[in-house]
């Protein structure tokens, strides 16, 4: 019986010229008689006919030949698969046809037509075999393609060691194990492809570099780089030589995971081994590079690929400009772009898309429009996601008939909305104040089938906080909760914004608490919101025991929170407890910015502190910033106030000579200070010069003026002033100055 299966499976082999039993693993010899026997159904009631297993051969040459000439419906044949053992014999008929591989396929395919009837995996087998010594290799690969589709509850080892068993079908050879290699990697069978490269590795047969490459290439597309690169290693150890496209693959691996350092060593190794890299190798260094800002590197790689004689294409150009675009590097970017034309190439969909966003980011809307048209007159059309940065820089800078306009256009083009357009257009009417726009667009995209994710739930909650209607809020919070989309620490940060922006402080405190018991970890930006708002209810003893507690915890915090935290003390009169925090950021390696300057600089002076006022003013210049408006109106103000007349127009004098603009603020400011000092011509002059730049005047700065003018009993100075507001629109005859935008 031992001998019989032997046989029966092909563990036989002939070494010169003797017989030796192979010794294949206990799985193989336990899947083939399972196979064999336990998992082949027995179709027939009767008992099979012992004359067709008695081992008389010529009846089999006779049945050979019924089936060599096609005759299908021969009660030989019809006997056969009455038979339990059927696909025993079928096997066996298989390897008398294995010189014609043509017979072989069609009987193979015309008994698995027969109803009740399964060819057995080692028929499989056998036929993979045949067909692939013919060289009939499409065939051949649709049949190993079927062979794993219908052993897919058999482990690829055991399948593996049944094509092994039965590589002697034919004369030796070992193409069928690289095309079972490579079909695995097809049916995107990947861990068992790196199975069955193992055991291919232990055979000492070794898939072809081209089914490695096909592997590789897989494993980076779905992100297995650490699988990608053992896999490399593998070849390299078991003799394999890499190509041009390996290297490829490998170096895009590396470039993709930010490990830009093993990229170049791997490009070093290329070249040593005497491969020339392509423009894809090229571009693959530029672009990450690129993307991680080391733009003089990415020019480097550049200026070596144009050295040996590599031609850029589109896609180099394109890498460079879009890592300048990202950097802001517009007049790099535009070389680049003269560069692409100057070659006689055209710009691509994605040049002027990376374009048309950086312009988008940039504010420069009349620009990225511009690009759009040149794009439509190039016959190039944009996509969505040009569309969507279009949408969104319009809908944030408030114009909504430009962007309403831009959705129209996808929805004639047949460019489909996907979640992302959605959650810009309605953040951006949200953030307007639009609610009933940004909820008939919010329909239209349940309409469309589009659930809303967790993205468009926070653009939701912040619109519907805006507005300040909670129950809305309530209710996406609700609608989160039934669909078990979780709450991330954007949407956890959003809520408590909302809720100190609606004055409801202490719910905020508790939704804070909720986030620790959950285990998220509460944030600088959690705290700085809930700071503010007890600022703004006049607790300022909470908000210092928030900012203790983030210092207990180790959360760093940033400008902003110091900036606010100064700015509130000061308003609450505590002075010196804002000088201990400013000072503190020093001594934590967080150096103040302007505003923080500029809000401790007011603080100070509104305390009567002017000589300290002072002595920050020149720290701030020393340390390299530059005042800006705020910083000079706040020590003009002081000094105007404790009587320094000479000192605030010292400043009013630099103002004006710098590159620092006066707004109304300031305006105001020096002309309350000019007039304190009965300087009244001077304080008109420079009203004149403020309504000339184009700063219109409020009540503040009317009523100042022309109170003054009744005070020093000049009524006709003060009636021609108003007559003269008046007749240049600037004033109403009530008495109320115009707003900026009447």
């Amino acid at each position: 019986m031992i001998a019989f299966a032997r046989n029966l499976f092909g563990l036989v082999r002939t070494i010169s010229g003797t017989t030796q039993l192979l010794s294949p693993p206990s799985s193989c010899i336990i899947s083939c008689f399972t196979t064999q026997v336990l998992f082949r159904p027995f179709t027939a009631s009767r008992r099979p006919d012992i004359d067709s297993l008695d081992g008389n051969y010529d009846r089999d040459s006779s049945l050979s030949k019924i089936v060599q000439e096609q005759r299908w419906h021969h009660p030989r044949v019809k006997k056969l698969f009455d038979s339990a053992l059927a696909p025993l014999l079928g096997s066996k008929l298989l390897m008398e046809f294995r010189q014609h591989p043509k017979l072989a396929l069609a009987f193979f395919d015309w008994a698995k037509l027969q109803v009740g009837f399964h060819h057995t995996t080692e028929s499989h087998c056998i036929l993979v075999h045949i067909l692939f010594y013919h060289r009939m290799y499409a065939a051949a690969h649709t049949l190993i393609k079927e062979l794993i589709s219908t052993t897919r509850v058999w482990p690829v080892p055991d399948v593996f060691y049944l094509l092994w068993s039965n590589r002697n079908v034919c004369l030796a050879g070992f193409g069928v194990f690289d095309a079972f290699f490579s079909v695995l990697v097809e049916l995107d069978m990947l861990e068992e492809a790196s199975e069955c490269f193992s055991i291919m590795k232990r055979y000492r047969v070794f898939p072809k570099v081209r089914s490695c490459n096909a592997f590789l290439h897989r494993l980076s597309e779905v992100g297995k780089g650490d699988k990608a690169r053992a896999t490399f290693r593998d070849m390299l150890s078991a003799g394999i030589s890499p190509s041009v496209f390996t290297y490829n693959v490998m170096i895009d691996v590396l470039c993709k995971e930010a490990d830009l350092e093993s990229a170049i060593r791997l490009f070093a190794q290329m070249k040593s081994r005497g491969l020339t890299p392509d423009v894809v190798t090229y571009n693959t260094l530029i672009d990450g590079h690129g993307k991680l800002g080391m733009l003089d590197e990415a020019k480097a790689i550049y200026a070596e690929m144009k050295r040996e004689g590599c031609d850029p294409d589109v896609i180099t150009y394109n890498a460079l400009i879009n890592g300048l675009c990202k950097l802001g590097k517009l007049p790099d970017a535009f070389h680049f772009l003269h560069k692409i034309k100057e070659s006689g190439m055209r710009p691509n969909a994605i040049t002027y898309s990376t374009f048309i966003d950086s312009f988008c980011k940039e504010g420069m809307m009349q620009a990225a429009l511009k690009f759009l048209f040149d794009m439509r007159r190039a016959g190039l059309s944009a996509n969505e996601v040009t569309y969507t940065c279009l949408i969104d820089a319009l809908c944030k800078r408030g114009d909504f008939a430009e962007a309403l306009k831009m959705v129209k256009e996808m929805l004639k083009g047949g460019i489909e909305f996907n979640i992302v357009t959605y959650t810009a257009l309605l953040d951006g009417l949200f953030e307007h104040g639009r609610i009933k726009e940004a909820e008939k667009a919010l329909n239209l995209m349940l309409e469309a089938g589009i659930s809303p994710n967790l993205q468009m739930y926070t653009a939701l909650v912040h619109g519907y906080f805006k507005a300040n209607k909670i129950e809305k809020v309530r209710g996406c919070l609700k609608e989160m909760n039934e669909k078990n989309v979780e709450p991330d620490m954007l949407l956890y940060g959003t809520i408590i914004w909302g809720l100190c922006n609606t004055g409801k402080v202490e719910e905020a405190k508790l939704l804070m608490l909720e986030v620790k018991e959950i285990g998220l970890p509460v944030n600088c930006v959690m705290y700085t919101a809930v700071m503010d708002a007890c600022f703004k209810a006049g607790d300022y003893t909470s908000a210092l025991t928030l900012m203790e507690e983030m210092q207990n915890f180790s959360i760093a915090p940033t400008v902003v929170t110091y900036s606010l935290l100064i700015n509130g003390l000061c308003k609450s009169g505590l002075i010196q407890e804002a000088l201990n925090y400013f000072n503190q950021m020093t001594t934590i390696g967080l150096p103040p910015n302007v505003h923080v300057y500029t809000t401790m600089i007011d603080g100070l002076c509104k305390s009567n502190s002017i000589e300290s006022a002072r002595k920050l003013f020149d720290e701030m210049q020393l340390n390299g910033f530059i005042p800006d408006t705020p910083a000079l109106t706040a020590l003009i103000d002081g000094n105007l106030k404790h009587g320094c007349f000479d000192e605030a127009f010292q400043l009013r004098d630099r103002i004006l000579d710098g590159a620092v603009e006066l707004d109304l603020y300031a305006y105001t400011t020096l002309i309350w200070g000019l007039l304190k000092f009965d300087k009244i011509q001077e304080a008109r002059t420079l009203f004149d010069e403020m309504i000339e730049k184009g700063i219109r005047p409020d009540e503040v700065a009317f009523g100042i003026l022309e109170g003054k003018y009744y005070a020093l009993g000049k009524v006709g100075e003060a009636v021609e002033l108003k007559d003269d507001l008046v007749s240049r629109g600037l004033l109403t005859r009530v008495g109320s100055c115009t707003s900026p935008d009447a």
